[in-house]
This record gives structure tokens, sequence and C-alpha cells, in this order.
């Protein structure tokens, strides 16, 4: 066996597991990236994994794999980045085993993530929310499960791994009315509860009538929805929302959407990014700063308090139609 085979899996048993205290979703994922990694080296040395030496490993073939993920594959750049991203720890981790092979891992270290444009972030006005979570049907107990649901998401902002994660347990309806989960990095944090979602919650709570430890929104069986499951929900009730909202069914509306949303209702009502921040659980305040952008009604007041003195202050406006059509271009 090489040196390289034991390095890696150290790298996941001591590292990752042991050191760091990794999530199974990033241990998960840096599994994938090797095995593909490996599968790829293979072809293109000829040698079996358990044969592959760390310097098999260089920058030319880690370059062509991060070809290979976005040509052959069909990856996007984000998916490319983080395969790079758990190579790039591998290779940290294996510079500090093997120090003679110092020249081969800064030259991987060296190889850059791509740059890719940012979306502007999609999310829903008050009144396609309103049609979103008028949908469900609520005589039966899936449709109220699915309101509490959609309104919970709304309001909390939760990813739809801690969505799913909730159990009844982690609702708390008394004074200072919160929810509490476990978000990335297995950082656990309160967020707090609006009155109307209070009383929803405390309605489906008596209903649902679980443990501590159930899952708060579960299947037809009993068992906790799956990320895919709150997937499928919130597409089949955008769906039919979308008939009696039409701007619906021109957007694309996921359950990440739903979490914009919340943020985007925060920064309308006029709170700081940096509470926002901790309401979502980001890390730092810097990835907050993209609702700042995409929001334009923050961007028309900032016109409007810049306006030219002597000039009404607002959006420029053509006065002739044929200017109007030169200006759309």
């Amino acid at each position: 066996m090489s040196a390289l085979a034991p390095t890696l899996q150290a790298f996941f048993t001591e590292r990752l597991m042991s050191q760091r205290g990794a999530s199974a979703h990033t241990i998960a994922s840096y599994r994938d990236t090797f095995r593909i990694l490996l599968g790829f080296a293979e072809r293109q040395t000829g040698k079996v994994p358990s044969q592959l030496q760390i310097e098999d490993l260089d920058a030319q073939l880690i370059g062509a794999f991060l070809e290979h993920l976005e040509d052959e594959r069909g990856n996007t750049i984000r998916t490319r980045n983080a395969r790079l991203a758990a190579v790039h720890s591998f290779f940290r981790y294996a510079a500090l085993r093997h120090p003679e092979q110092a020249g081969v891992i800064e030259r991987v270290l060296a190889v850059p993530p791509k740059r890719f444009e940012r979306r502007m972030v999609s999310f829903l006005t008050d009144a396609e929310v309103d049609a979103l979570i008028a949908t469900p049907d609520r005589t039966t107990f899936l449709g109220r499960r699915d309101h509490t649901l959609l309104l919970t998401a709304i309001q909390t902002g939760l990813r739809v791994s801690e969505l799913a994660g909730l159990c009844c347990g982690d609702v708390f309806l008394g004074a200072g009315a919160h929810i509490r989960c476990v978000g990335k990095g297995r950082k656990q944090r309160a967020t707090p509860l609006t009155s109307r979602t209070v009383e929803v919650l405390r309605v489906w709570l008596r209903e649902r009538e679980g443990d501590r430890e159930d899952p708060l929104f579960p299947t037809s069986t009993g068992k906790a929805l799956s990320r895919y499951g709150i997937g499928t929900i919130v597409d089949r009730h955008v769906r039919a929302a979308a008939i009696e909202c039409p701007s619906l069914g021109s957007k694309t509306v996921s359950t990440h959407t739903l979490r914009h949303t919340a943020a985007m209702r925060l920064l309308h009502a006029g709170v700081d990014t940096t509470v926002i921040a901790l309401w979502l659980g980001h890390e730092g305040v810097e990835t907050t700063q993209m609702y700042v952008h995409a929001d334009l009604t923050l961007k028309e007041r900032a016109l409007a308090r810049t306006a030219s003195i002597g000039c009404a202050p607002g959006r420029y406006k053509p006065s002739d139609k044929l200017l109007a059509f030169l200006e759309s271009l």
C-alpha cells in the first residue's frame, strides 16, 4: 500500500472525525470527492487507488480532474470549487505528514477556485407569500402540517436541513417564543417566533401529540420528512398557488427561496444586517450583504436621496415612446 492510502484514511479518521468533529454531511461530501478523484486518477495513470502515490495527484492531474467535473460530469462551478476545497483540505493535512512532498503539495494548494457570476437573490413578495401559505388544504392533517411548515420556513428562514431536523421539543411557545435548531458546523441557534407563527404552532403541536424527540413535521407514517420531501411539498404548493398568483409561475421557488424571503422581510422591516446574519446562522455579515444588493427598494430610496438639486426625486422616465424604446435596449 502506498503512502497516499494511509494518509487519506488518517485524514478522515483523525482530522475530520476526531479533531474537527466534522458533520456527517461534510464527511459524505469529502468522501464522494475522493471516490471520484481516485477513479479519475486510476483511468489517467493506470494504477489502482491503493497503489497511487501522493506525487501521482499533482497539480496537472488535479487541474484535469476539475475540467472533467465541469465538462464530462456536468458539475456547476460551485460544485467544482467545493471538490477543490476538499482536495486542498487533504493536501494541507498531508503537508504535515509528508514534508518530502512539499513541492507537489504546494503546487496543488496553488490551484485556485474558479470565479463565477453570483445570481441575484430570488424572494417572494408579500402577495406571493400569502398565496403560498393559503394553498394547503387545512381540512386535512397533511394540509395543516404543510401550512405550518411553510409558515415556519418563511418566518424563521431555517435551512431545509434544519427544518427536517426539528423535533417537537425544539419549539418553545412561552415567553420569548422561539425555535432551536442545529445549523452548519453543528452550531446551535434560537430563532424568535412571531405571534402568528406561535398560534399556528401551538395548534399544530396539540394535534401532533408527539414526544419531545418526535419529528415536528412527520410523514404520513410518522417518520421525519426528508429534505427531498420538504422540497416536494414546496414545489407542489407553489404550482397550486401560481393559479391564484401568476407571478409565482415565473419564478423558480425552492425551500432556499423561502429562506431568502425571510431575510428580505427582515431587511424591509429595517433590521440591521448583523442581526439578520445571526438570525440566519451566517458565518459572517459578508454573506448577508447579498440581500442588500438584491433589494431594489433600498436602491430606489438611495436614488431618491441623491437626486440633483432642483430635480424631482425618483426614477428617470423618458418623455417619448421612441426614447423609452431606446432606453430599454
